[in-house]
């Protein structure tokens, strides 16, 4: 690892498993109760914006009730003591790699801590519920929405992730599935780049042919010893 300068993380839901948020395969969990047509999609939001509003509201909620673990706390020290270029690049929605002490992070999928003005486009941090329609903190406006990426929209900053990847030298990719795209090609596009790539993950995912190197175990384990492999 001695030639390792920049980095790309990408995380998934297996990053926050461990702290208690149910991920959406999770047998008895918040999403297993709903049809993700029926809650994260914008048809979803037109047809029913109430169900969709309560659903997010619980979710905020929730996470606000949740702790960093072993894992954001080891990429936290990661972000203050890397020398090099770091991107944390993140499919998840609360904000543990930030309460964990990481700060370059992008929110590929949005945050459930902010909420979204369709009239001024005013992004703003948000920890209320939104059910009942709370005027917008720049317009006055009663047009907000949770700042999630649904299902069908485009997620966040892709030519910033895709400019870090080309920079890159190693990509490692920790707790995801490898089933929801377009993070699930990243693992290819750093191949074609010529960027080393290392998965650490409960299971194998679908993408991990394409992993120079894979480590199975809990994120909490795994990710505090590589990021101590990388400080050495």
């Amino acid at each position: 690892m001695a030639d390792i300068r920049n980095i790309v993380i990408l995380t998934g839901a297996g990053v926050s498993a461990e702290s208690g948020i149910d991920t959406f395969r999770d047998a008895g969990g918040l999403w297993e109760q709903h049809r993700v047509e029926d809650v994260a999609t914008p048809e979803a939001f037109a047809r029913d914006p109430d169900l969709v509003l309560r659903f997010y509201d619980m979710r905020r909620a929730a996470i606000q009730e949740k702790l960093p673990n072993a894992a954001h706390e080891a990429l936290g020290r990661l972000d203050r003591e890397w020398p090099g270029d770091l991107l944390i690049v993140t499919q998840n929605v609360d904000d543990l790699h930030e309460r964990g002490g990481a700060h370059r992070v992008l929110h590929m999928h949005g945050t459930h801590l902010n909420a979204w003005c369709m009239v001024c486009d005013l992004r703003s941090r948000w920890t209320r519920p939104l059910i009942d329609r709370p005027p917008c903190p720049g317009c006055g406006e009663r047009a907000l929405r949770p700042d999630v990426v649904w299902f069908g929209e485009m997620p966040y900053e892709m030519e910033r992730i895709y400019a870090a990847l080309r920079r890159a030298d190693l990509f490692v990719s920790i707790g995801t599935s490898g089933a929801v795209y377009p993070a699930a090609g990243f693992v290819r596009d750093a191949r074609d780049l010529g960027v080393q790539t290392l998965e650490l993950n409960l299971e194998r995912s679908q993408g991990s042919a394409w992993f120079h190197e894979t480590r199975l175990g809990p994120a909490g384990e795994l990710v505090p010893a590589w990021v101590d492999e990388m400080l050495e």
